[in-house]
């Protein structure tokens, strides 16, 4: 059994690290926003269970908002990817810097975390009101960052 567990720890971590070996930095935001959404989806179940009023229902309802944050971010992926390649390619006068998946990450990123914090009071633990507050300054740091486009300008 030992063995058998080791097997699975290794081929995450491997799968993970090469992951984060082939997207480079974007890719640890990708392998820490998948542990988050996690991490989110196991605390609000702790939650509900602890306040007695988990349902099935409800948990399905979780699962399909992650399928749509999934969606979202292989958008943000895809759009990153065909902006690279028209700079690139494409004599338009722009330059592409590839921030749409860095920014939809860290959005979502802290958007779980605020989450999980949510989850982790109801669960009865105390939070740092310094920590509420960092989580959402940094939010709205990230929002400002996608408002401001790519060369600091309104992205409207």
């Amino acid at each position: 059994m030992n063995e058998n567990l080791m097997t699975i720890k290794t081929a995450i971590v491997a799968g993970c690290t090469a992951l984060g070996a082939f997207l480079g930095w974007k890719g640890v935001m990708l392998i820490a926003w998948v542990a988050v959404m996690a991490l989110d989806y196991l605390t609000g179940t702790l939650a509900a269970c602890k306040a007695g009023v988990w349902s099935s229902e409800t948990a399905r309802e979780g699962l399909w908002h992650k399928g749509g944050m999934i969606a979202v971010v292989i958008v943000a992926a895809l759009a990153d990817w065909i902006m690279v390649l028209i700079a690139a390619y494409i004599p338009i006068g722009i330059q592409w810097p590839g921030i749409i998946l860095p920014l939809v990450l860290a959005w979502y990123i802290i958007t779980e975390l605020g989450s999980i914090l949510e989850n982790a009071v109801k669960m009865g633990a105390k939070v740092p009101d310094w920590l509420i507050k960092l989580l959402k300054a940094s939010a709205h740091i990230v929002e400002a960052a996608g408002q401001q486009g790519p060369e600091g300008g309104t992205g409207k």
